[in-house]
């Protein structure tokens, strides 16, 4: 490509003013120009350009020219650049959690990322309605099937999850009774099965449930107060068995009290007849080793006894006893006395001397 200048004019440096608002006065083309660059900058901006937010995913759809359809990137946080004139649109859905509210309490709506529903109505498996408040958390994990298989918007409310979410509420929750409502185990239990059906069927529309709460369930009011009065009976009911069973383990406590001290009774009995027999065979153990004792004392006694009348028969016994005799009167003054006659005194004769001191046989 070839550039011919034909024409070249300069200016002289004194046509600019150190005032600017001078120069702006003199060139208003110049000025003119600028503004228009500034406005096209900013239509190109707004036009050309789409900004997604942090918490926004967005998804680009060619409408005119090569690849036309649903492109599968997903786009982050920034600024992406979008044709106008409808030959491309950025569709942004949120990336943060979402929130389905159903309840009678308010009215039904979007406010930001939670969405107001009407209660939902289940009939128990016993034929009874009641109103259940539900509070369903759930996000967008494949932005790309939701605007795919659901569409682009918020129809992956209307179109996607709130289809789906009161007829499994439905099927999970009515296979309770009426009193099995207030069993919240059981309630629970339903609950977390009907968020797994639900978490399946919204998997494959790019949906993720997060939580699925109760807030509150509400019978008619002759219902109501049928099941409170019914309530109340039944917690009557209890409170009397339970006073009867109270009754019963007091009883049961009563007599366990009863044998224990029996039990305790027959074993001090059971000790004391033991130490009593201990103690009587000590007795008749000792008397029996007293009553040898003595047997043999006595034996020895009389052996003693026959043994000295056996040695008083041998011969040589009266030489014997005179020594004895001897010995007794020893130290005593002499005295002569006659020991013949019928007042003689023969020393040696023991009988004779006993009888004149007059000591007794016994």
């Amino acid at each position: 490509m070839t550039i011919f200048l034909r024409y070249v004019k300069f200016y002289p440096m004194n046509n600019f003013d150190d005032n600017p608002e001078n120069f702006f006065t003199r060139n208003p083309a110049v000025v003119t120009a600028f503004f228009v660059f500034l406005l096209l900058f900013f239509l190109a901006y707004n036009t050309c350009f789409t900004y997604i937010k942090p918490n926004e995913y967005g998804i680009k759809k060619v409408n005119i020219g090569p690849n036309k359809g649903i492109h599968r990137k997903v786009y982050g946080t920034g600024m992406h650049l979008v044709l106008p004139m409808g030959f491309q649109k950025m569709h942004r859905f949120p990336r943060d959690v979402q929130i389905l509210e159903m309840t009678n309490l308010l009215p039904s709506g979007q406010t930001g990322k939670r969405c107001f529903q009407k209660a939902v109505r289940i009939q128990t498996s016993d034929g009874f309605f009641v109103d259940v408040d539900v509070s369903i958390f759930y996000r967008i994990e494949d932005p790309y099937k939701v605007i795919k298989i659901i569409g682009p918007g918020y129809r992956f409310i209307y179109q996607g999850i709130l289809p789906k979410a009161e007829p499994i509420l439905k099927e999970a929750l009515g296979n309770l009774t009426t009193e099995e409502f207030y069993n919240s185990d059981l309630r629970v239990e339903k609950v977390e099965y009907a968020k797994r059906l639900l978490d399946e069927e919204m998997a494959s529309k790019g949906l993720s449930i997060d939580h699925i709460f109760i807030r509150y369930f509400r019978y008619s009011d002759e219902i109501q107060r049928n099941i409170e009065e019914k309530k109340l009976k039944d917690q009557a009911a209890f409170k009397s068995q339970s006073e009867s069973r109270a009754s019963q383990e007091r009883n049961k406590l009563r007599q366990i009290i009863e044998e224990g001290k029996a039990r305790v009774l027959i074993r001090l009995q059971e000790g004391s007849a033991y130490v009593q027999k201990k103690n009587a065979d000590k007795d008749l153990y000792v008397r029996k080793r007293r009553a040898e004792a003595d047997l043999l004392v006595k034996i020895a006694e009389a052996e003693k006894s026959r043994l000295i009348n056996k040695a008083l028969q041998s011969p040589g016994v009266d030489r014997r006893v005179g020594l004895e005799m001897a010995k007794a009167l020893k130290g005593l003054e002499m005295v002569i006395l006659p020991s013949s006659g019928e007042d003689g005194l023969n020393p040696l004769d023991l009988n004779k001397v006993i009888t004149m001191f007059g000591v007794s046989n016994d």
